[in-house]
């Protein structure tokens, strides 16, 4: 669907304070496509994300949603086509009950009152927070918060969802439910965050972006397995490939002396630390100062 595609060539921009913050950004996201944007702070990360509704315009280059030109005269036409869900959900809840602020975008657009209650129902029902539709926005919970204004934008029916930062400032619990809930989308999809294990499960496709240029683009699973280049763009592995990656250092204690030896493996000891059989160290796991063939194992303990 052509207008379900955002495309960027050669954009920059500069705030009026003279910071240059994009500086000639080139890319193509088309239908279904779900692409996290990383980048450390300072990126441009958020400048990159207001542009892609008319929130800002470009100093130069081009911004094409579908096949529509972004400028002055079409940025109400495009943010109907793309919804923008902030990073802090107070920025977009202002209204006396969850019900008025998930209904304020769709009677925006001049629908008649069923049809806004049907989308604003249908809107707090996908994300799980049709219970609070009566409640006050500022009485909720920041998990709470969150659902409702990914709601407040779904109920604009927009083809693109973009979103800064969805799982700031949510509890765990709250974190997994939108991950889950953001995999259910069939929306072409645009997520920036800090959170890169959040990106590593919601996208296919990551962007990195550095001092307002677009450093990597490729596969989400190689981009943010690939430690050299975020390490060079500011950035760490995400936290679950970490743990993979991690080399754990085992004191073995042998009849009074302690001997640590790197392992970058998980092992298992299914018969107990006694010497039984069962107990198998790969070759990471050898001192070749002390082998472990040359002796008997007494009990020893194993610190990660």
């Amino acid at each position: 669907m052509s207008h379900h595609f955002i495309d960027f060539r050669d954009v920059k921009y500069r705030y009026p304070d003279g910071t240059e913050a994009l500086r000639g950004i080139t890319f193509r996201i088309t239908h279904g496509e779900s692409v996290g944007i990383v980048g450390a702070n300072g990126a441009g990360k958020s400048t990159l994300l207001l542009h892609m509704n008319g929130f800002l315009m470009p100093s130069s280059g081009a911004v094409t949603i579908g096949d529509v030109l972004l400028q002055k005269g079409t940025a109400q036409e495009i943010r109907k086509r793309v919804g923008v869900v902030f990073q802090y959900p107070d920025d977009q809840l202002f209204m006396p009950t969850v019900f008025d602020d998930v209904a304020f975008g769709p009677l925006n657009l001049g629908l008649d009152e069923q049809s806004v209650r049907e989308r604003v129902e249908d809107a707090l029902r996908t994300v799980s927070a049709l219970q609070l539709r009566d409640k006050p926005p500022h009485h909720l919970s920041g998990g709470q918060k969150s659902a409702v204004a990914i709601a407040s934008v779904l109920a604009m029916e927009p083809d693109i969802l973009v979103m800064d930062e969805p799982a700031a400032n949510l509890d765990p619990k709250a974190r997994r439910r939108l991950i889950q809930l953001l995999k259910t989308f069939s929306h072409t999809k645009i997520v920036a965050s800090h959170d890169l294990d959040l990106i590593l499960d919601v996208c296919s496709r990551c962007i990195v972006i550095h001092e307002g240029v677009v450093a990597a683009d490729g596969p989400a699973a190689e981009i943010l397995s690939n430690k050299a280049l975020l390490e060079g763009n500011n950035l760490e592995l995400p936290l679950s490939l970490q743990r993979h990656q991690h080399e754990h250092e085992h004191e073995h204690c042998h009849g009074g002396e302690t001997h640590a030896h790197p392992h970058g493996h998980e092992h298992e000891h299914p018969e107990g630390h006694d010497g039984a059989a069962g107990h198998v160290h790969g070759d990471a796991g050898k001192d070749p100062d002390h082998p472990h063939d040359d002796h008997e194992h007494g009990p020893h303990t194993h610190e990660h």
